[in-house]
């Protein structure tokens, strides 16, 4: 295990695991089989590339995407680790110096696709070599009831009954109980190490809107105002939508392209290659695009159609902000979505359990549309993930909307559900509170429970809303199976009115005509912003020559850091994250090499802080303190205190910064030694003492100057 954390810190310059990072690791290396559910960006790559180092022989890795396989190779190949793939972008040369390289021992980790793995002249080759280990990546493309299935997966038990001594670790960021399960199942697991991590994704904002008729201005607002030249997926259900709001977006100014099934494989690979080595671009896309994309940076997913299920938004939503920074989910969904994806459904030849399936799980989706209340709660609730206070980073915390008492609705609704002994659909239940006639209600009897017809007041419309909220909120869950509805242990509280049920009324038409103000978002100090262009535009360059993106040479965390630390020897760049013994011997000496150029003004280097230093570097290139507030979104009385603390460490004088006669000053100092205030004390009493006549700021900076 210390050979694991050396790894991690000297190849891929890390200080230290994460979440089950080490647990799983350690478990691969005691010969364990072992499942991971680990959120998007969260490192479970990690997870199976260190033991790979670390044990004798050849990891090989069962990924789902040829694209994948490549950014993983080259992100790998940056870090001085021998990796290789296999699949069919390959000629018949390449595939064999690979397959000749494998057998001398000469590669750690090897990508395959299931299909191509599953192949026997692929098992007799590995039959050759030494394993470390399997790990199934994507792992929830083995589920049939999941939104990526491939059949391939399920054959994969094979190599628990070929190998049965090399550890195999199936990993996933999207899978929910039923998945789990089926997971364990298919890949025979059951002996395997279970590792769940949250599902949470903090640092995403998820906002969904339901359509008006406005759908495209709407989408030109959300990018205009926070995205404006950043890296973005926009979801659309067909081909055709996507070729349109593609051609769209690059008519408004936007560096925009198409990627679905049917467009030409060569300009499926140029744009998706584009997308992921240049910045600002917009990939318009079918949900074809996108599975296993390591792009860091996407600071935005847009849907213009409504995914197939909860898994699959989840999924889809989880490719924006791998970096950790914010970034933002954003969803507009209407009718017609639902009435395409049922038509969908309805015209497969799917077997009628797998519709059945598929239609609750479009539900459940529905109803986290229509929910009132904290929508990350809720998609954790999905994922049997419990987050006990609202998160505050949703469309619904931020802006709450409309709502109704909907308490004794909801209970007339679970009463009903219990009246008709659980055993039927929303469809029916429904019926039975509006008080219909049909012949199976009166087979059933259900036309003589307490609550036929007790729901007349309600429109089925609005009772199927209200289901939605209810299956949304784990008040009542659906039995995947037979589509049944079933009580849960909280639907108890409503039922004995312990608690008020708020529903969601129905939302009112946006109206389009404000106007669209740009944000500025960068958290790059002013005075770094030339040093880390400089260093952007050099990374770039050195990605541009190796035809990697470049993201693989360094993420923009990293150069974030870099132009906020300056690191100017070996030891001060191996610190920064992400930064391992390869990358600093093939691109140190470049990168200090501008960070020199750049060097720290005198008057910043102390120990002040960045939005002091932010304040003070400005006030050196001659801004006044009214004209530093406005751009930095300050009082100019915030401005002052920092120009204050400058005066007291003697970077700046006080008539640089204060314009006040003689005899005012005069008259603040001698009221600040006369109550014999200090640095540190409360100000108020000199404020009072002066009549409220000049800001809290002044008065530090006259304190300050005084050396108080």
């Amino acid at each position: 295990m210390q050979r694991a954390l050396d790894v991690l810190k000297t190849t891929f310059g890390y200080q230290a695991f994460r979440y089950n990072q080490a647990d799983i690791i350690q478990a691969v290396l005691d010969n364990k089989d072992a499942f991971v559910l680990m959120p998007t960006g969260g490192g479970k790559s990690l997870c199976y590339q260190i033991p790979a180092l670390v044990l004798e022989g050849v990891g090989i890795v069962v990924s789902p995407l040829i694209a994948l396989m490549q950014d993983q190779v080259d992100a790998l190949s940056q870090l001085g680790i021998r990796a290789s793939f296999i699949n069919s972008s390959q000629s018949i040369v390449e595939r064999q110096w690979v397959e000749d390289a494998l057998q001398r021992g000469e590669i750690d980790i090897l990508y395959v696709a299931p299909e191509r793995l599953l192949q026997e002249s692929t098992l007799r080759l590995l039959d050759c070599c030494k394993l470390s280990l399997f790990a199934i990546d994507e792992a929830h493309c083995v589920s049939q009831w999941g939104h990526d299935f491939r059949k391939e997966y399920q054959q994969l038990y094979i190599l628990a009954e070929r190998y049965p001594h090399v550890p195999r670790l199936a990993l996933t960021a999207t899978a929910d109980a039923r998945t789990r399960e089926e997971i364990i199942k298919q890949l025979n697991l059951y002996q395997a190490e279970n590792y769940v991590n949250s599902f949470d994704r903090p640092n995403i904002h998820y906002s969904i809107t339901e359509s008006s008729g406005n759908a495209r201005a709407k989408l030109l607002k959300f990018i205009a105002t926070d995205h404006d030249g950043q890296a973005g997926i926009v979801y659309c259900l067909s081909r055709k939508k996507v070729e349109a709001i593609a051609e769209w977006l690059m008519q408004q100014g936007h560096n925009a392209l198409p990627y679905h099934a049917g467009l030409a494989a060569d300009v499926r690979r140029v744009n998706q290659q584009r997308f992921l080595r240049e910045e600002g671009i917009i990939i318009v896309a079918t949900i074809a695009f996108g599975m296993g994309i390591d792009k860091p940076d996407v600071r935005f997913v847009a849907h213009l159609s409504l995914p197939k299920n909860i898994e699959a938004y989840y999924q889809e939503t989880g490719r924006a902000g791998r970096d950790g920074k914010p970034a933002y989910a954003w969803m507009n969904y209407g009718l017609q979505d639902v009435i395409l994806l049922r038509q969908m459904l309805d015209n497969s030849d799917a077997e009628e359990l797998f519709k059945r399936v598929t239609q609750q799980k479009l539900q459940a989706l529905l109803g986290l549309c229509e929910l009132a209340t904290c929508r990350r709660q809720a998609i954790l609730a999905y994922f049997d993930e419990q987050m006990q206070e609202p998160c505050g980073n949703c469309d619904n915390c931020k802006n709450p909307p409309e709502t109704w008492d909907a308490t004794v609705a909801a209970q007339k609704a679970l009463s009903c559900v219990y009246r008709t002994e659980q055993r039927f659909g929303v469809g029916y239940v429904i019926d039975v509170l509006v008080g219909k006639t049909d012949e199976r209600i009166i087979r059933n009897g259900h036309d003589k429970v307490s609550t036929w017809g007790l729901g007349q007041e309600l429109k089925q419309v609005e009772w199927r809303g209200l289901f939605r909220e209810l299956i949304a909120l784990n008040f009542l869950r659906v039995d995947m199976e037979y589509g049944s509805l079933k009580l849960t242990e909280k639907s108890r509280s409503l039922l004995r009115a312990d608690i008020i049920f708020m529903a969601r009324k129905q939302r009112k038409i946006e109206k389009s005509n404000k106007t669209v103000t740009k944000k500025t978002t960068t958290k790059v100090r002013s005075f770094d912003v030339v040093l880390r262009e400089n260093l952007r535009l050099l990374r770039n360059r050195l990605a541009d020559e190796q035809g990697v993106p470049p993201y693989i040479i360094f993420h923009d965390s990293a150069l974030d850091e870099m132009a906020n630390k300056r690191p100017m020897s070996d030891q001060a760049f191996l610190a920064i994250t992400g930064v391992g013994q390869v990358k600093l011997d093939r691109y140190g000496e470049a990168f200090m090499e501008v960070l020199k150029q750049h060097e720290l003004p005198a008057s910043l280097k102390n120990k002040l802080s960045d939005t002091v230093n932010e304040s003070l570097w400005l006030h050196t290139q001659g801004q006044s303190i009214e004209a530093i507030a406005e751009q930095r979104g300050l009082k100019p009385m915030t401005i002052y205190g920092h120009m204050a603390d400058a005066i007291g460490v003697g970077l700046i004088g006080f008539d640089e910064v204060v314009s006040i006669g003689i005899d005012e000053r005069d008259e603040i100092e001698a009221m600040i030694s006369y109550l014999n205030i200090s640095n540190g004390d409360a100000m108020k009493p000199l404020f009072d003492a002066l009549d409220e006549q000049y800001n809290y700021g002044l008065l530090k900076c006259v304190l300050m100057a005084m050396g108080r």
